[in-house]
């Protein structure tokens, strides 16, 4: 036992005698693997965290938006679709909503106008996100001008300003009155934007969906799942333009990786040969270099997805904000809540430590199983 435990200690001081002889080159290959590990990691972080984000703040959505389409596009939809809606079935509640999109000529962004179902306010008071404030550098009691549909200019009295909490759903939001609402965009008191629907069973939507078709021919049902399945795919999408833009990064790491699995340096057989020539078995070289593998590896994983978690849930991604950001005026200041899937991080794991340190091995295997002096004299 005592023997063992003498050789496994001479095992890890001759590993790391041998990662210090290398140092440079052990030192540029983990910054290298470190900065790898690091990107992927934050891609993985952040689009995971947004797609929980996004079932959280949607988990209240209605079960059911019903939209009226002329000539394949979205049009305000009549009061008199709610009490055809309210008859069917299964449907516990129907309310017609008033939201539309406002150009703010003097910023060059897009604000979204909502009145919601209880508006504390009255008419001529507004609520307005804190990516609004922002840009137009209004707080609350200040007053801000919005433009009407006729061209007229309505002051509005701000009544509030959302909290960087909810920012993410918020930024961009200005809440009004149902007059205020229609004295801008004209719009007549028989119509609402949409309709939203919620319904007693979730089982009965894909149902509920076809009888409101039936009834309504010029109607689009629009399910909460088919909102969360867009929301997920957009997300899919702008993970796959940063995975586009990583991929020198990822074909570099293979290089490497390939680079280490073709073959030993001549120093490094040499220090086999020895090695093999003092008594020392393959499995104790197999051994050896494994556990350089891995010190590099374990330590370049580590340390990328330490530094990964920091990027995406201290400093909001930083680095990916020009890809996730685009052309966007009022793009949200927001600090995604901290959450790591297991799962990802274990796929991270194989995808990054496995080959390197199969890698290491490889090689060293094949120069422990020839006779020591042909190693040495190569």
């Amino acid at each position: 036992m005592h023997s063992w435990i003498e050789k496994q200690r001479n095992i890890i001081d001759f590993t790391l005698s041998s990662l210090s002889r290398r140092k440079g080159k052990n030192i540029a290959l983990l910054l290298v693997y470190t900065l790898l590990v690091f990107l992927l990691a934050s891609v993985m972080f952040f689009t995971h965290a947004l797609k929980r984000e996004a079932a959280l703040t949607l988990r209240d959505t209605p079960e059911i938006v019903v939209q009226r389409m002329a000539e394949g596009r979205y049009e305000p939809i009549p009061r008199k679709y709610v009490e055809v809606l309210n008859k069917i079935k299964g449907v516990t509640s129907v309310r017609g909503r008033l939201w539309g999109y406002y150009y703010d000529s003097v910023t060059g962004a897009n604000y979204t106008i909502m009145v919601p179902e209880n508006f504390p306010y009255k008419s001529g008071d507004i609520t307005i996100g804190s990516g609004v404030s922002r840009v137009r550098l209004a707080e609350k009691d200040d007053m801000i001008p919005l433009r009407a549909y006729d061209g007229i200019s309505i002051p509005f009295h701000i009544r509030g300003v959302f909290s960087s909490e909810s920012e993410l759903v918020s930024s961009d939001l200005l809440l009004v009155s149902e007059p205020d609402y229609r004295r801008l965009f004209g719009t007549s008191k028989d119509l609402f934007a949409d309709i939203t629907l919620k319904v007693r069973n979730a089982e009965e939507i894909p149902t509920i969906a076809e009888k409101i078709v039936s009834l309504l021919p010029n109607t689009r049902p629009i399910t909460k799942r088919e909102i969360l399945r867009t929301y997920e795919s957009i997300f899919d999408w702008r993970s796959g333009i940063l995975v586009a833009i990583l991929t020198g990064s990822v074909l570099a790491f293979i290089i490497v990786s390939w680079d280490k699995a073709s073959g030993l340096s001549a120093d490094e057989k040499k220090e086999i040969g020895i090695l093999k020539a003092v008594g020392w078995e393959t499995s104790d070289i197999l051994l050896m270099k494994f556990w350089e593998g891995a010190v590099i590896s374990l330590s370049s994983f580590l340390a990328g997805v330490l530094l990964a978690y920091v990027h995406v849930f201290f400093t909001s991604s930083i680095l990916f904000e020009p890809v996730l950001k685009g052309w966007s005026v009022l793009y949200p200041e927001f600090r995604l809540l901290p959450f790591i899937d297991p799962y990802q991080v274990a796929t991270l794991f194989f995808l990054t430590v496995v080959p390197y340190t199969v890698a290491t091995i490889v090689p060293s295997w094949h120069a422990a199983t020839i006779d020591p002096d042909s190693v040495m004299r190569s």
